[in-house]
């Protein structure tokens, strides 16, 4: 299956860290395949369209489990007033929106930060996540503007006192831990 780079976090400068994430076709494309293979069924016999199909039902489950597997390992490394921690990138609208979601436990130097294309006010809520997060609202400079602890399971809307065009959830307490507060670089 061909696979294709893409860069998650678009700045960098010479030293920085850049991350990457291996990405598989879109499912657009798998259900159109899928759905030729069905159609020619008359030309070629239900056999042929039925191995067709067959084979490209793997491969949707084969991106599936990647995707899986990705969303599921740090994919990046980030310095958060200078200390490094992996976190996982959500660059895209479905990322962004499941976030830690269902996540059972993160460790003390992992977390997720979201990516988004322009500076924004951002909000953010904890329905059916189990964890107690920290957030740290960054702007486009790399310097956090907010910081807010949000609680297990709630529908509470946490809001960026500006506006800012990343956030990062860490552990409950991780920001106050390390002496990182408002104003304090993050570094891609």
């Amino acid at each position: 299956m061909d696979r294709y780079c893409r860069e998650s976090i678009t700045r960098s400068a010479p030293g920085r860290v850049r991350a990457f994430r291996m990405s598989g076709p879109r499912w657009g494309i798998v259900l159109s395949v899928t759905a030729l293979a069905a159609c020619g069924a008359g030309e070629q016999g239900d056999s042929g369209a039925r191995a067709a199909t067959a084979d490209v039902t793997q491969d949707a489950e084969s991106v599936a489990e990647a995707s899986q597997e990705a969303a599921a390992d740090p994919v990046a490394r980030i310095l958060v007033g200078g200390i490094e921690v992996q976190v996982e990138i959500a660059d895209e609208p479905d990322e962004r929106e499941r976030g830690l979601m269902f996540r059972e436990s993160l460790s003390d130097e992992e977390g997720m930060l979201f990516v988004y294309g322009t500076e924004q006010t951002l909000s953010f809520w904890m329905k059916n996540t189990p964890l107690a997060l920290d957030i740290a609202f960054i702007d486009a400079t790399g310097s956090i503007v907010d910081i807010q602890q949000m609680e297990p399971f709630t529908e509470q809307t946490h809001l960026s006192k500006r506006p800012a065009m990343y956030a990062l959830e860490m552990r409950k307490g991780w920001f106050a831990d390390h002496g990182v507060a408002v104003g304090a670089q993050v570094e891609f």
